[in-house]
C-alpha cells in the first residue's frame, strides 16, 4: 500500500468519479482505475460499488475514507511546518466573481505565484452563485464571491466591501430612472435582485432594467448613454479620468457588495487556508490604494 494510492482513491471518494480524480492529479483514467484495482487486491475488500452512475463508498471505503483524510492532513502539515512552500506542487483550482477579476485579481494569482512557484493554477470567472456550486461539489479549492457561503462545511474570510455609485454617460445628462434604462449585474446575482426590487417600489411599471454578466460590457453602455447604473467606483475609473462617465446622485444608493473567500474546511488543506490569507492582504491593499 503506497502513499500515492491513499491519496488517488481519497480524490476519487472526495470527487465522486474516477474521471474527475484523474484531473486533479494529473493523471490518466486507468492509471487512477489501477491504483485503485491495486489497492483494494492489497487490503482484500472493495472500497467502491461500481455501476452506472458514480462509485459509492463500501463500509470499508468509508472507514478507509477517515484514514486517508488524516494521512492527507499530516503530509500538509509536514510542508507547512518542514519543508519550503516554494517546493510545493501540485493544482489549485480558483474561481472569482468578475467584480474581482476586475479589480485585484492579478494581484493576487502575483503573490500566490511568488510564494507558490511550483503550483499550477486552474482559474474561473464566474457569478457567485456558479461559484458556490461549484466549491460546494469541490470543483473549486477557493472560491472569491459575493459571500459568506452559508453551509456549516465552508469557512469564509471576509474581504473589503465595494461600495456602489451610480454613472451616467458625460454626453448624456439623462438622470431620470424612470426615462432611461438601468444596467446592473447579472439577473441570477443578490445585487440585481436587490436593485430590482428597491427600483420596483421607486419607480413602478416604468421601470426598464438591462443586466449583463461583463462589467466591462456595462460600463461601455453607461458611456455610450444607453443605461445608467450603479457599479463601484473603482472599476469606472478609467471612463471616469477619460471624462465618458459621470457620477450622479438619483436619491439613493444600493448597499455595498460583500465578499468572501471561502473554502471547505475539511479536509484541512494549509496551501487553501494560506491562500485565503493571501486573497485578504492582496484585497486590504487593494482597496486602500483605490477611492471608494
Amino acid at each position: 500500500m503506497t502513499f500515492d494510492q491513499i491519496k488517488t482513491f481519497l480524490w476519487v471518494a472526495r470527487l465522486g468519479g474516477f474521471r474527475k480524480a484523474a484531473e486533479r492529479l494529473n493523471l490518466s483514467q486507468p492509471a487512477v482505475s489501477t491504483r485503485i484495482s491495486n489497492l483494494e487486491q492489497e487490503l482484500r475488500v472493495p472500497l467502491f460499488e461500481r455501476g452506472l452512475g458514480e462509485p459509492v463508498l463500501t463500509k470499508h471505503g468509508a472507514l478507509l475514507l477517515s484514514y486517508a483524510e488524516q494521512m492527507l492532513f499530516v503530509e500538509e502539515e509536514i510542508k507547512q511546518r518542514v519543508a519550503n512552500p516554494s517546493e510545493t506542487e501540485g493544482l489549485f483550482r480558483v474561481g472569482a466573481s468578475e467584480t474581482i477579476a476586475q479589480a485585484w485579481l492579478p494581484d493576487f494569482l502575483k503573490a500566490f505565484s511568488q510564494q507558490y512557484p511550483r503550483v499550477n493554477v486552474d482559474l474561473a470567472v464566474d457569478i457567485s452563485l456558479n461559484l458556490r456550486a461549484d466549491l460546494l461539489d469541490r470543483k473549486l479549492d477557493l472560491a472569491l464571491l459575493m459571500g459568506p457561503v452559508s453551509e456549516f462545511s465552508i469557512e469564509n474570510v471576509a474581504l473589503p466591501a465595494f461600495h456602489l455609485h451610480w454613472y451616467r454617460a458625460a454626453s448624456n445628462p439623462q438622470e431620470d430612472l424612470s426615462r432611461i434604462p438601468i444596467i446592473s449585474y447579472s439577473s441570477q446575482t443578490r445585487p440585481h435582485r436587490e436593485l430590482m426590487s428597491e427600483l420596483s417600489r421607486r419607480i413602478g411599471p416604468k421601470l426598464r432594467v438591462y443586466s449583463s454578466a461583463s462589467l466591462s460590457a456595462s460600463l461601455k453602455m453607461i458611456a455610450a448613454g444607453i443605461a445608467v447604473g450603479p457599479y463601484p467606483r473603482a472599476l469606472a475609473n478609467d471612463l471616469l479620468s477619460a471624462g465618458q462617465i459621470v457620477e450622479f446622485d438619483p436619491g439613493f444608493r444600493p448597499s455595498p457588495l460583500d465578499f468572501t473567500a471561502s473554502y471547505l474546511s475539511e479536509p484541512r488543506s494549509f496551501l487553501i487556508e494560506t491562500s485565503a490569507e493571501i486573497a485578504r492582504t492582496v484585497a486590504q491593499d487593494w482597496d486602500l490604494r483605490h477611492v471608494r
